[in-house]
C-alpha cells in the first residue's frame, strides 16, 4: 500500500510561512476521500517554542489500513498542561520528530490522550472493529489531529455504552494519576476499617484534585483540600463545590502556613486519635508544599506529581529526622508505559464509575474542531491553557472532520 501522502505544501521553515500557503476558501470544505484514502489534519511543530509561534495546521492523507493497522477518527482530545510543556521543550519526555505526515521538515504531533473511533481496519486486526471506541495504550501517540493510523496493539478498546467521548478522552491521565497515588504509596484506612485516615492535597480543584476527592470519598478516606485564594462569592462557591464532591475540609493557600491551620488539623484528627494525615499530594511545590508537609503524621508519604509554582520545595531536616517523612514522585506517563495491563484495569474501573454516575466530570471548555476550523482558533485555545484561571480543561471536540 502507498505510504501516508501529504496534500498540503509546507515549503517554508516557519509556521507563519506555512499558514500563508495552506489557508484558502476551498480549504474550509473537507475533501471527499477517494480510493480509500482518508483526508486528515493535524497540529504539528518542527521545533520547540511557544505554541502560538511553532504550531501549524497540516493537511495530509492516510492510505487504507493493511495488516494490523487501524485508521482512527478522533472524537475528543484534551489540552493538558504537560502537552504545552512538551511543545515548549520543558517536559522530560521529548517527542519524536518525523516526516511521516509528508512535511519537508521533521515534525511532531502534540497531545497525549484522546477518545478515538475506529474508522477502518486492516485484514489482520482481531480485537476491534469499525465503530469501536479506543484510547491510547501507551504515551506519545500524538492526539491533536482529526485522524491517525496506528497499530492495533497500541490502543485499548473501550465499551462506549453509557459514556460520552469527552469522558473517555480524559480518563487516562488525571483520574488515573489520582487513583494510583491514593493506592500505591500508603495503605490508607477507610470508614469501616477503624478510624479513617486523612490525605491532604494542594491544587484540589484541578482535574487530579477533583478525581482524588471523589475516589477518597468512595473508599472512605477523609480529605483536606487546599485551593488558591479567590475573592468573595467565587471562593465560597468553590468550597461548596469541592465539599459536594467529597472533600472533608477546604482551606486556602493563605491559611496553609498559619499556626491556626496546624491547630485545626490537630482538632480535626483529635491529635491522631481520629485518623492520621498519612498522605500528601503535591502539584504546586515551593513554600506551599513545605507548609503542607508539616501537617503530615510521622511516617507519612508526600507524593509530588507537579510543580505549578515552578519553585523548589525545601524540606526541613526536622521533617526527615523527627517525623521520618517519605518524599516520593509520580509520573503517570512513565507508570502507564511500564504497567499497561494495570492501566487498562484502572481505566476500566474508572469508566464503570462514570457509567454508574459515581464520578463527576471535571469542568471542561469545549474547543470545536471541524474541517474548516482555522489554525488561529485552535492555537488560541492551546496558548491559553497555562494562562490564569480557567473555567475548565480545554478539550478539542471533533465534529465534521
Amino acid at each position: 500500500m502507498p505510504p501516508t501522502r501529504a496534500i498540503s505544501h509546507y515549503s517554508h521553515h516557519t509556521a507563519s510561512s506555512f499558514r500563508k500557503l495552506t489557508h484558502s476558501p476551498l480549504d474550509r470544505r473537507r475533501p471527499i476521500s477517494t480510493y480509500g484514502y482518508t483526508q486528515a489534519k493535524a497540529l504539528v511543530f518542527a521545533k520547540h517554542g511557544e505554541p502560538k509561534d511553532v504550531l501549524s495546521l497540516h493537511t495530509h492523507s492516510l492510505s487504507p489500513p493493511h495488516s494490523t493497522l487501524l485508521t482512527l477518527h478522533t472524537l475528543a482530545a484534551p489540552l493538558n498542561p504537560a502537552d504545552i510543556n512538551q511543545i515548549q521543550g520543558t517536559y522530560p519526555a521529548r517527542p519524536t520528530f518525523t516526516s511521516t505526515l509528508g512535511t519537508p521538515l521533521p515534525t511532531a504531533v502534540p497531545g497525549n490522550e484522546a477518545c478515538f473511533e475506529v474508522l477502518s481496519t486492516g485484514s489482520g486486526v482481531k480485537s476491534v472493529q469499525k465503530g469501536d471506541w479506543v484510547i491510547a495504550k501507551y504515551t506519545g501517540l500524538g492526539t491533536w489531529r482529526t485522524h491517525l493510523q496506528v497499530e492495533e496493539d497500541r490502543v485499548l478498546r473501550v465499551e462506549k455504552e453509557g459514556l460520552r467521548a469527552e469522558q473517555v478522552g480524559t480518563v487516562g491521565v488525571n483520574p488515573v494519576t489520582a487513583w494510583r497515588m491514593l493506592r500505591d504509596f500508603v495503605s490508607l484506612k477507610g470508614e469501616g476499617e477503624g478510624k479513617a485516615d486523612w490525605f491532604v492535597q494542594n491544587g484540589a480543584n484541578s482535574g487530579v484534585g477533583r478525581a482524588a476527592i471523589q475516589l477518597g470519598k468512595k473508599w472512605g478516606y477523609r480529605c483536606i483540600a487546599i485551593v488558591r485564594d479567590r475573592p468573595g462569592e467565587e471562593g465560597e462557591n468553590l468550597r461548596r463545590e469541592l465539599e459536594e464532591l467529597g472533600a472533608t475540609k477546604v482551606v486556602t493557600e493563605t491559611q496553609l502556613p498559619t499556626r491556626e491551620f496546624a491547630d485545626e488539623v490537630k482538632e480535626w484528627t483529635q491529635g491522631g486519635a481520629d485518623g492520621q494525615v498519612r498522605l500528601g499530594l503535591n502539584c504546586v511545590g515551593g513554600k506551599a508544599a513545605t507548609a503542607m508537609a508539616r501537617v503530615l503524621a510521622p511516617g507519612a508519604h508526600m507524593v509530588t506529581y507537579g510543580a505549578m509554582s515552578r519553585k523548589a520545595m525545601e524540606i526541613p531536616a526536622g521533617l526527615l529526622i523527627f517525623k521520618n517523612l517519605v518524599f516520593d514522585g509520580f509520573w503517570v506517563s512513565k507508570w502507564s508505559d511500564a504497567h499497561p495491563e494495570e492501566k487498562e484495569r484502572t481505566v476500566g474501573e474508572l469508566l464503570e464509575m462514570m457509567r454508574r454516575g459515581e464520578f463527576r466530570d471535571t469542568p471542561t471548555v469545549e474547543v470545536p474542531w471541524d474541517w474548516g476550523t482555522e489554525r488561529e482558533e485552535l492555537v488560541e485555545a492551546v496558548q491559553g491553557t497555562l494562562e490564569g484561571y480557567r473555567k475548565g480543561k480545554g478539550v478539542f471536540m471533533f465534529g465534521d472532520t
